[in-house]
């Protein structure tokens, strides 16, 4: 059979152009290489050379099925070092170790009696759940954050506290969080990730999780961690997620969102990831069909996003496994266009976003997603508009929003207030300038129907 290089070139120029700026944007990857080729040579040096604890080189591992399409091994010369992100390659392995602890609990939850469920499960003063699980992920990103960059060097803006681990009555809880924290930090290595040589004692736990106590603000350096975003859907064995990112004098400069139940095909997102996991237990072992867990990361000025399959103990994906770049929808047609809205009703105004819709054209039923999976929708091309305004009294809190924002806009997409302004980051821990509510879409075109539509009908919204 003649082989049709015109049909096949231009092809492997738009891929080799996608591996050279991935490569050039995130290094670790290079392990996947010919040991010998230079950039595998480089990634080596790189490590040899930082004074933080090495990362453990990865062996190669065959590709997933559903990510064949877009990614492939190649080999190419050395990127631009200085182009290369520490911060970015340990967060998005931190990220992928968090979603591995959130499986085992949420697995466990799942399958507890009620009385033990209300053991792992508690309410914090504003009736929302909190669970072992948030808990522990912030207490191993945390200490993971200061293995690396030294805890003089790392400030965190973190959700959770350790007021309600310190009571008496909480004893239970604590000893959970501490066993699953240090369970969790044994399969560090795994992820190419140091761990300690012991077990963490209590101490050092809670050391970890209380190290979260940055306000944020306009100067200077901090990471925002929402350790588990979307509780309420991670309790009822649906979606969530590990949404880490870096906020450098008040701009938010990358983010990594681990979406452990997203499904990798899009035709799936519209079921409960209930039914996926009855569906999956029905289905043969080695059926990929209701696979799902992806991890999204983007690093700001890059123009580029990016997704990784979820890493599986089991061999069936290993780290650092394959990826690829994610973009925006290109539909700019209301009619043909979805929008997401939040599950919860406490802190949005449904009817309020189903009047936008229906005034500016929106046919399709809302996506209604718990947690920040409905930015990695948009970003993937899912979906186009995400809608949320609060109802009054309700403040917008940063590690609810920043790596989804930055997800969203390297992807080609637009997020901002109502008024059309870019969310500040640079306010502490609220986004307190914001103007009525949020706004992100997959263009500008869209983008702009929403805000005018906005307008239009915000003095009868009653928010």
């Amino acid at each position: 059979m003649s082989l049709n290089c015109l049909r096949i070139g231009p092809k492997i120029s738009q891929f080799h152009s996608h591996a050279v700026r991935f490569l050039r944007f995130m290094l670790p990857n290079a392990s996947r290489l010919l040991p010998s080729s230079p950039l595998a040579q480089s990634s080596r040096l790189m490590s040899s050379a930082a004074q933080t604890p090495p990362i453990p080189s990865c062996q190669a591992s065959s590709t997933h099925p559903l990510m064949d399409e877009r990614h492939e091994s190649l080999h190419l010369g050395p990127p631009r070092l200085e182009e290369c992100s520490k911060e970015l390659e340990i967060a998005v392995r931190v990220v992928q170790l968090a979603c591995s602890l959130c499986q085992r609990v949420q697995e466990s939850l799942i399958s507890k009696t009620h009385n033990q469920e209300i053991i792992q499960v508690q309410s914090k003063d504003d009736n929302s759940p909190v669970t072992i699980a948030d808990w522990s992920v912030q207490a191993t990103v945390s200490w993971v954050l200061a293995n690396y960059f030294g805890s003089r060097n790392v400030s965190i803006v973190a959700e959770e506290d350790t007021q309600a681990l310190s009571n008496s009555s909480s004893n239970g809880i604590l000893n959970s969080v501490v066993k699953t924290v240090n369970e969790c930090l044994t399969e560090a290595s795994w992820f190419g990730l140091s761990g300690p040589d012991e077990a963490l004692s209590i101490e050092q736990v809670l050391e970890a999780i209380g190290r979260c106590n940055s306000r944020g603000g306009s100067m200077g350096k901090f990471w925002a961690l929402d350790p588990v975003d979307g509780t309420l859907g991670f309790v009822r064995g649906d979606q969530y997620a590990v949404a880490l990112s870096l906020i450098e004098d008040g701009q938010v400069v990358l983010g990594v969102l681990g979406c452990p139940n997203y499904p990798l095909r899009k035709e799936l997102l519209s079921y409960q990831h209930r039914y996926h996991r009855l569906v999956s237990k029905l289905t043969p072992p080695t059926s990929d069909a209701w696979d799902r867990g992806c991890v999204f990361f983007a690093r700001r000025g890059t123009g580029e996003a990016w997704m990784q399959p979820l890493m599986q103990k089991d061999g069936k994906r290993e780290f650092p496994g394959y990826v690829r770049p994610v973009r925006v929808s290109s539909i700019d047609d209301p009619a043909l266009a979805t929008f997401c809205e939040p599950v919860e009703r406490t802190n949005t105004s449904h009817s309020f976003t189903a009047g936008l819709a229906h005034s500016v054209g929106l046919r399709n039923r809302p996506l209604r997603v718990y947690s920040m999976v409905k930015y990695a929708a948009i970003a993937r091309g899912d979906a186009e508009i995400f809608m949320k305004f609060a109802r009054a009294g309700y403040k917008e809190k940063i590690w609810d929003h920043a790596a989804g924002v930055v997800m969203i806009q390297e992807a080609g997409g637009v997020v901002t207030d109502a008024g059309g302004q870019p969310l500040d980051f640079s306010k502490g821990i609220y986004l307190d300038s914001l103007d009525r509510g949020i706004i992100a879409c997959s263009g500008a075109k869209l983008h702009r129907k929403i805000i005018e539509a906005v307008d239009a009908s915000w003095g009868s919204s009653c928010l």
